[in-house]
């Protein structure tokens, strides 16, 4: 049986025991429903699990002990960033978790022009705090022992001023296909629209902006299903999962 896994933002000394904060006690003793002297993996996002044992459960939390520190997470041949136009509610919520689970190692949320949702302030917080619960998520339940960034959302036009080199936009009108394309070094930056796709004025400043544009094949996807399609593409042709 594969071992629950748990994220802890908090140092993980093996030989110690530590007090579980309030929503991974809760997942631990009313979702997995584990007792005393169950055993489980605990991760903090520095690249290694620990083993750890169930002390105690009471109604107002659990108690863990930290054991060994497992092997380091290896670092990936290719690493891929994902630049993402903000979609509606779970269109968003499911490209970000799979993509975690698909091993990106950064999600860039991004407001364009056919953007439909609108957000800032405590709301834009509220939504970032949600996404950053998605990855921890994904991480847990994929094995990732190191947690992808989750950038600040930025308009595309100030994203693209910061842009990396080596970024393709998954656009369906492009002449090139994204497995035609041989990647120069160990990171490419994914950017890819919302619903709808980019405007036009944004197509045509992404690629002032020297990005290039790429096709998957001859249909047009889904703003959740297009980011996954090309993320497993790049691992399997450059990344981790040619292995």
């Amino acid at each position: 049986m594969r071992l629950p896994r748990i994220y802890l933002d908090h140092p993980l000394h093996p030989g110690t025991q530590m007090r579980l904060p309030e929503g991974p006690a809760r997942h631990l003793t009313q979702v997995l429903r584990l007792t005393p002297g169950e055993t489980l993996r605990l991760f903090n996002g520095d690249g290694c699990d620990r083993a750890a044992q169930v002390i105690e459960v009471t109604r107002s939390g659990a108690t863990v002990a930290v054991g060994a520190v497992g092997e380091a997470q290896p670092e990936p041949p290719l690493h891929i960033h994902l630049a993402l136009g903000i979609s509606r509610g779970e269109r968003m919520d499911y490209a970000i978790q799979k993509a975690v689970e698909l091993g990106v190692a950064a999600v860039q949320p991004l407001f364009t022009e056919r953007s439909m949702v609108q957000l800032k302030g405590e709301r834009l917080e509220r939504r970032l705090g949600h996404w950053q619960g998605i990855v921890i998520g994904a991480c847990e339940q994929s094995g990732r022992r190191r947690l992808p960034d989750l950038a600040p959302a930025l308009p595309l036009d100030e994203w693209l001023g910061l842009a990396a080199p080596n970024t393709l936009l998954l656009d369906p009108q492009a002449p090139q296909a994204l497995a035609q394309w041989s990647p120069p070094g160990p990171e490419v930056t994914l950017l890819v629209g919302p619903e709808g796709g980019l405007s036009p004025r944004e197509r045509d400043l992404a690629a002032r902006h020297g990005v290039t544009g790429v096709r998957l094949g001859p249909r047009i996807l889904r703003a959740e299903t297009a980011p996954l399609a090309a993320i497993a593409v790049l691992q399997a042709l450059w990344g981790d999962l040619r292995a």
